[in-house]
């Protein structure tokens, strides 16, 4: 055979390859890319590796799939992000990482973004030209340089990996050119033969080769395996050897992949049933044609199963996330709501909101996925939610960080007002005033954290260093009080066995001194005032015994009443009965008046006329009660006068 015809062969053959090819990878993305329910009926050659020639599935330099994000990046502070990049950035291969990283940076640039424009406003607000303006923080510096460092390991690697990519299709065509050249080979069949295994161990362990070359390197390959069986035609013994190993690695694959039938967790099965196939296709040879089709109905067959399974199972998993879609915009919405109802409500309701909208996030993350074209719709919608949460509730706790300094501030000033207080004498005046000045401490609201315990403390000092003097005095008066008691208990005692002569001016005169004698005693502690009543009820017994103006008697006892209203300093008891005795001389002068016109309609009657005597006798008796109230106002209002 003529060289042109030798190579107008070869075309052929490369051609019947190509084309099998295609076809192999379109039933091989049909099983591992899983785009596709339909059975597999794509044959395998007899004498040749008509294998899928396509770039593998994704392996370990492939970026990640997005999934949907586990980690609320907003809720965190910036040196928390900080740490989350410096811990993921050292953690993960930096491959699989983008979407995270860029996450945490829009999440970082936010928060930063915010504080810059705070003091760019405090910054024009003092006057500044907004040329002059510049700001920055540690907190940025630092995640910039980790980002950077990010940035220039994620582009170092894929230089490296595109270097060894190349590397890897120098050393693929270096092992195809060798592979060839086992065709002009002078040695035995022995040698070739284990020259050919050589050259196949070194291929599958060659990494992989750019993306563009990929299927023109493999077909390539594969071509001239192809020629070294059917061009070259080896040695039977050593090609049939080679069948029989090719057909125990099919058949353990065939094996494990109808165990995988039984495998309940399906992604478990369908990632082995990938790792399967590209045994299968890209590390085990030909078999005898008689075996050929019966273990690719086996291997297609198995797969099948596996893949109605998954499909299935992913049919299910659709219905559950397209569920959680209107679960997830469910909380989402209620975040919403918390949020706007929270707006200028107080403390309490926020610290209720707060606790509610976490329930909420648990609830969101714990839900479960939703379908892939909705991922980032729903997960962008709640972190606009939750970020307007964060946005009102900073906002609050802002203007309420402003109130609990204004709040300070006029604690502080009552700290003052009782410093200064708090060792004066005259507890008549400064008792109230410190009362009061309590009073208004607790009406003040809350106070910075920081500040709460330090001003308590001070103010509670100050208040209990002056209500303990009140005490200690209020406690030796109180030892006063006692002792005047004892004595009261002594002298009413002598007063019930008081005898009066039956002079009835010495007998009153007697008695008022008495009076007077009792009022010198002092005051008694407010428990033991009842024996008020019994002196009061001790004179009314003298009185009786008496024959004196009645009048007398009644003014005599007022003193006594007025006098243990001033003895108890009660100047609301005496006011009392001022406004009391007033009434009473109001009321009276009335009925006196009307007494009087009441005498008009008997203006022609005589003055002997038993109805007319009755008025008469009336309005005496009105005017004597009348002098009477009047002498107990006027002593009323000199005792509060003075």
């Amino acid at each position: 055979m003529s060289e042109k015809e030798k190579n107008k062969e070869i075309e052929n053959i490369e051609t019947q390859i190509s084309e099998s090819s295609n076809k192999q990878e379109t039933v091989e993305k049909e099983i591992i890319e899983n785009i596709k329910n339909e059975p597999v009926t794509e044959k395998e050659n007899t004498d040749s590796t008509k294998t899928t020639v396509s770039q593998p599935e994704k392996d370990e330099h492939s970026e990640t799939l997005k999934e949907t994000p586990n980690i609320d990046y907003s809720q965190l502070t910036e040196l928390e992000l900080i740490s989350e990049l410096k811990s993921i950035i050292h953690s993960k291969p930096v491959q699989q990482i983008k979407d995270t990283v860029e996450n945490i940076k829009n999440e970082f640039n936010l928060k930063f973004q915010e504080g810059l424009e705070k003091n760019k406003e405090s910054f024009l607000a003092e006057g500044g030209n907004i040329i002059d303006f510049y700001y920055t923080t540690p907190e940025k510096k630092e995640f910039d340089s980790f980002y950077y460092h990010y940035k220039d390991k994620r582009s170092t690697y894929y230089k490296n990996l595109q270097k060894d990519q190349k590397a890897n299709l120098i050393k693929r065509e270096e092992i195809i050119e060798e592979l060839k050249s086992l065709f002009n080979a002078k040695e035995n069949t022995s040698t070739i033969y284990k020259r050919f295994r050589d050259i196949q161990e070194r291929w599958f362990e060659t990494g992989s080769i750019p993306r563009d070359k990929y299927n023109t390197v493999w077909n390539n390959y594969h071509h001239h395996v192809e020629n070294f069986y059917d061009i070259l035609h080896l040695d039977r013994e050593f090609r049939d050897r080679n069948f029989k190993q090719n057909l125990e690695h099919k058949l353990r694959l065939i094996g494990r992949a109808e165990e995988l039938t039984k495998e309940e967790n399906n992604n478990k099965a369908f990632r082995e049933l990938q790792m399967l196939h590209k045994m299968w296709k890209e590390e085990i040879g030909p078999v005898a044609k008689e075996f050929s089709d019966d273990i690719w109905e086996k291997f297609s067959a198995a797969t099948k199963i596996i893949h109605d399974k998954r499909n299935e199972y992913l049919e299910e998993q659709e219905k559950v996330a397209e569920k959680n879609v209107d679960l997830k915009i469910e909380l989402i919405n209620s975040i919403t709501s918390l949020t706007e109802n929270a707006k200028n409500k107080g403390h309490q309701t926020w610290q209720n909101t707060i606790k509610k909208v976490q329930e909420l996030r648990d609830q969101f993350f714990e839900s479960g996925k939703v379908p892939r074209s909705k991922n980032k719709e729903i997960w962008n919608s709640f972190k606009e939610a939750t970020r307007n949460f964060n946005k009102e509730k900073n906002a609050f706790y802002k203007g309420q960080k402003k109130e609990q300094f204004d709040n300070l501030a006029k604690k502080k000033e009552l700290i003052k007002v009782a410093q200064d207080n708090k060792d004066g004498d005259d507890f008549e005046t400064l008792t109230p005033l410190m009362k009061k000045i309590q009073a208004d401490w607790k009406k003040i609201g809350h106070v910075p954290r920081k500040d709460s315990d330090k001003i308590w403390k001070e103010f509670k000092a100050i208040c209990n260093h002056y209500f303990d003097r009140l005490h200690s005095q209020k406690d030796e008066a109180n030892k006063e009080e006692f002792a005047n008691f004892e004595a009261k208990k002594t002298f009413l005692e002598s007063l019930k066995s008081l005898t009066l002569e039956g002079d009835h001016s010495k007998d009153v005169e007697t008695i008022t001194s008495k009076i007077k004698e009792w009022k010198g005693l002092g005051r008694v502690p407010y428990t033991k005032k009842n024996i008020e009543q019994d002196f009061n009820k001790t004179l009314d017994t003298l009185f009786e015994k008496l024959d004196v103006d009645k009048k007398q008697i009644e003014l005599i006892k007022f003193e006594n009443k007025l006098n243990s209203f001033v003895s108890e300093e009660d100047d609301r008891k005496l006011k009392n009965e001022e406004f009391f005795i007033s009434k009473k001389v109001g009321e009276i002068k009335n009925e006196i008046r009307q007494l009087e016109n009441n005498l008009l309609f008997f203006k022609h009657v005589k003055d002997d006329n038993p109805m007319v005597k009755d008025v008469h006798k009336n309005i005496s008796k009105q005017k004597e009660n009348l002098n009477t109230w009047i002498e107990k106002l006027k002593k009323v209002r000199v005792v509060r006068k003075g």
